[in-house]
């Protein structure tokens, strides 16, 4: 008697691709908006009167109800009670009402509202080490609301990030997994190149110059993302149905108490510091990269936005070639490594090399090897995470990753800022910061990284999880 097989959507290449694509291009104009204003460090300080301490304080906002209110914790519970279709829109509807209120706060109508009379007696914090929030007192109202706007695209983002990445297991399992992570970070980092060069452009090339006119264009682009996520549902609707018509083994209902198989896994714990460290010395360094560069070399925005395009350009391109090798070939906890020391290296070299030649080539230089560095540790670290925890949780596995990270996206921008500041006493001028200290700091990030980086090696030669194997079943 024959065995009739049935195909499910997933088998077909180009489905499985497509579903990717639109899932990849929500996360591509999430990643224009979380940078949006990253080149525009000095023109915030010149029109809005944003000091380090303010600019340092919005950045960290993204995070700040993620980590303190523990959202991204319920995006995962969310996301596996409700699935990837259902968390998939919140999250893009919450990113572009995020984005609204941002652009409201830089934008001239909410100059001499009562709102920003409001604003102005908001939240007037001492700027102490115990103030936890990303307020104080005499931070410009702009600052402010343009932090809690920042605080509601945080948590779609991230929750979009963490069902982007469940989503992506469900269609390429057993399939190019690796592959597929790294063609969706290589096309969200497309979206980091365009902000570097687009964003000055659109802020200082039409007149009059305004920072609000790159936001309001980045605003558009989220409701394009929520777009993909709608006709994403539809797709992963149909897939739903077919496994269940195939009669294939589903897995057990979530329960809350499958939590702790995520909290007593040692290895899960190295795997998530690893992340939390190496995130934190690039997406920081991200918001700081423009104006680094600009105090080093003496460049306008625009020119320094150059230099820096080769950086997510370079991720964009390499990721994918190692997502298919470590699809096809394994070494998983080695490309960690090597990811860490390529880090250290880049970071000490923006930190002493660079101030002391002025070189545009070692400025190229140390980027790309950092772009490099930026495509081995995710091409690495996401795959990985399906071979430690049960399908069920997996969810939740990424969203405790996801939310330990953003501790860390929370707190480096803000110790940068005040970094800046307390190494700077005097200075007015944003185009003259001395960035050693910040720098070193991403270098000692990098450093403890590559110790974690090896004792996951280590446990994973004594338990067999198979992080240096490859991701393709054959």
């Amino acid at each position: 008697m024959t065995e009739i097989i049935q195909k499910k959507l997933n088998d077909s290449p180009a489905a499985r691709w497509t579903a990717l694509v639109l899932l990849a291009g929500a996360m591509f104009f999430g990643y224009i908006f979380m940078d949006i204003l990253s080149p525009l460090q000095g023109l915030l300080a010149t029109s809005k009167g944003w000091t380090p301490d303010a600019y340092g304080c919005y950045a960290g906002s993204e995070t700040f109800l993620n980590v303190f209110v523990f959202f991204l914790i319920f995006a995962g519970i969310i996301l596996d009670k409700m699935g990837v279709r259902f968390t998939a829109i919140l999250s893009g509807a919450v990113m572009v009402c995020g984005g609204l209120v941002n652009w409201y706060a830089v934008s001239n109508a909410f100059e001499g509202s009562a709102t920003q009379t409001f604003m102005d007696n908001f939240m007037n914090l001492p700027l102490k080490w115990w103030n936890i929030t990303p307020f104080y007192d005499g931070m410009p109202a702009s600052a402010k609301l343009s932090a809690i706007g920042f605080m509601l695209f945080g948590c779609g983002v991230e929750m979009a990030g963490i069902t982007v990445s469940r989503g992506i297991v469900k269609w390429f399992k057993g399939k190019e997994m690796a592959l597929a992570m790294g063609v969706e970070m290589a096309i969200a980092r497309i979206g980091v190149a365009v902000v570097v060069l687009g964003s000055p452009l659109l802020a200082n090339k039409i007149q009059p110059v305004s920072v609000s006119r790159p936001v309001l264009a980045a605003v558009i682009l989220l409701c394009v993302g929520l777009i993909c996520f709608i006709t994403y549902a539809f797709m992963d609707r149909k897939l739903e149905n077919q496994m269940g018509e195939s009669g294939e083994e589903k897995d057990d209902p979530f329960k809350i108490s499958d939590l702790g198989r995520i909290f007593s896994s040692k290895v899960f714990w190295i795997v998530a510091l690893l992340c939390v460290l190496y995130y934190s010395a690039i997406f920081p360094f991200q918001k700081y990269a423009i104006n680094m560069l600009q105090c080093n070399l003496k460049y306008t925005a625009e020119q320094a936005g150059l230099v820096f395009f080769v950086f997510p350009l370079g991720a964009a391109a390499i990721t994918p070639l190692l997502g298919n090798f470590l699809d096809r070939k394994g070494k998983g906890a080695t490309m960690l490594m090597l990811g860490a020391v390529l880090m250290i290296c880049c970071h000490l070299t923006f930190a002493f090399v660079l101030p002391a030649t002025q070189s545009p080539l070692i400025a190229y230089a140390a980027i790309i090897l950092l772009g490099i560095s930026f495509s081995l540790v995710p091409a690495a670290l996401w795959p990985s995470v399906p071979k430690l925890v049960d399908g069920r949780v997996l969810g939740s596995a990424y969203a405790v990753i996801f939310w330990i990270q953003n501790i860390g996206l929370y707190l480096f921008p803000i110790i940068i800022g005040r970094v800046l500041s307390a190494t700077n006493p005097g200075v007015t001028d944003p185009l003259s910061y001395n960035y050693t200290a910040p720098m070193l700091i991403f270098a000692g990030l990098g450093g403890i990284a590559l110790v974690l980086g090896l004792c996951l090696k280590a446990i994973d030669r004594k338990h067999h999880y198979g992080l240096e194997l490859p991701n393709i079943e054959k």
